[in-house]
């Protein structure tokens, strides 16, 4: 599952990646314009964002420093994965959850 895509998905998948303000522009761009490829990194870049707020809600219950630290550098390695993914013009699920991510938010796109 590593197509290529090229033009305004490629946009709309590279702003997803850039902070939850960025995923809604892109969201807004996405439904003005449709492509696979930019609905597929919309749909990353959420598994992403909703992952690091759970992930940080339970560090923040547990409260353990290693932990976190742990967390964050685990998202940041997702996010990094996703962005290149995005700029490169490939769709490449991110470990673990990616394919998951596709199936849940199946909805977007």
């Amino acid at each position: 599952m590593s197509d290529t895509a090229s033009g305004d998905g490629k946009t709309i998948a590279i702003i997803s990646y850039i902070t939850l303000i960025g995923w809604i522009v892109a969201l807004v761009m996405h439904n003005n314009d449709k492509t696979d490829f930019g609905a597929f990194h919309i749909r990353q870049s959420l598994g992403i964002i909703c992952v690091a707020i759970a992930l940080s809600i339970i560090n923040a219950v547990a409260g353990v420093p290693l932990l976190g630290w742990i967390i964050q550098l685990a998202i940041i390695v997702f996010w990094i994965l996703g962005f290149i993914g995005a700029v490169q013009g490939e769709k490449k699920p991110v470990p673990v959850l990616g394919e998951q991510f596709q199936q849940w938010f199946k909805g977007i796109g």
